[in-house]
């Protein structure tokens, strides 16, 4: 079994010889280990106008599915989907189909840490993986597939169907003939454009997942929900652990390890995201200096606001403004 690995660029794709081993759910190196927040973070952002929208134009003018997967996950990112793959859709039906394909996924999202990559699985159908990160953290992937970059010929089905009796697949051969053949072919200039799309949508998601992180408040212990309030009304002074904790009566020490366990992250980078949404408004004025900025957000100086918001968003306030003068 051959399974090619391409890094995006130009379309082309360098063959990599791959050898699936034991079945196991993806774990790339490097992923945060709040894998619970991570799904619960990716659901709210799939569940937001702003992704449905997207979802459903991407759709409309590639043909192609697409899914929001976090890092996480053991599942088929296309099946059942609006495009999906009409020979993908019949020999899932199997589930050592289902294994084979789970594994093309594992191997895809080990090679998608940090930019996005395609994967050719053993029937000749291209999938890609386009990373999505929250500042440093990895908390999902946008993927799209199912698809031939170029027509797929006779020699090729036959290939296919060698695989397909490995997994046991007992689906009528002209069916699954008819199927093959009818899957979408993208050109690899097409295939370039619309993973150029997706990763400019990740960046969009990285913000967005910003601004969800911040108002997530899903079933949280009240004296979480009464420190973020607090936070909230004292983002512009001065703040520390022990002054929040001190707030809500708590020990510094239980307050801390309860807020990271809560919320997903420690209290000096939640105090730091909420500074940020509330600096990304107020640049949206042309007349107040970043400087300025940074200081009525509360940090006590420009060089670690800008590093902060370039952490956090993966520009810096000067671009992001200027990118938001643009549109």
């Amino acid at each position: 079994m051959q399974t090619i690995i391409a890094k995006q660029s130009n379309g082309e794709q360098p063959a990599n010889e791959w050898n699936p081993g034991s079945l196991a759910a993806p774990s790339p190196t490097g992923v945060a280990e709040n894998g619970n927040g991570n799904r619960e973070l990716v659901e709210a952002l799939v569940t937001s106008k702003t992704y449905r929208e997207y979802e459903r134009s991407f759709a409309d003018l590639t043909g192609l599915p697409v899914a929001l997967q976090p890092v996480e996950t053991w599942q088929l990112p296309h099946h059942g989907k609006r495009n999906e793959n009409p020979f993908c859709a019949l020999i899932s039906r199997k589930s050592r189909a289902c294994a084979a394909c789970l594994q093309v996924q594992e191997k895809l999202a080990e090679k998608s840490l940090d930019e996005p990559h395609t994967i050719t699985c053993p029937v000749g159908l291209c999938d890609t993986a386009v990373p999505v990160r929250m500042s440093d953290r990895l908390i999902g992937y946008l993927q799209t597939g199912q698809l031939f970059r170029k027509k797929p010929t006779l020699e090729q089905f036959e290939r296919a169907m060698k695989s397909v009796e490995k997994w046991g697949v007992e689906v009528d051969r002209e069916k699954l003939k008819e199927a093959y053949f009818n899957g979408k072919v993208v050109s690899p200039r097409e295939h370039d454009a619309a993973v150029k799309l997706l990763a400019i949508f990740a960046q969009h998601l990285a913000m967005l997942s910003n601004q969800v992180f911040i108002q997530k408040e899903n079933s949280e212990p009240p004296v979480i929900t009464k420190a973020r309030t607090y936070i909230h009304e004292h983002q512009t002074e001065e703040l520390s652990l022990a002054q929040v904790a001190k707030a809500v009566n708590m020990s510094s020490f239980y307050f801390c390890k309860m807020f990271k366990k809560v919320v997903g992250i420690n209290f000096t980078e939640y105090v730091a995201r909420v500074r940020i949404e509330k600096s990304k408004n107020l640049l949206l004025n042309p007349n107040l200096r970043v400087s300025e900025i940074a200081f009525e957000v509360g940090f006590q100086s420009l060089t670690h606001f800008n590093r902060v918001f370039k952490k956090i968003l993966g520009q810096s306030p000067t671009e992001y403004r200027a990118q938001l003068l643009v549109h």
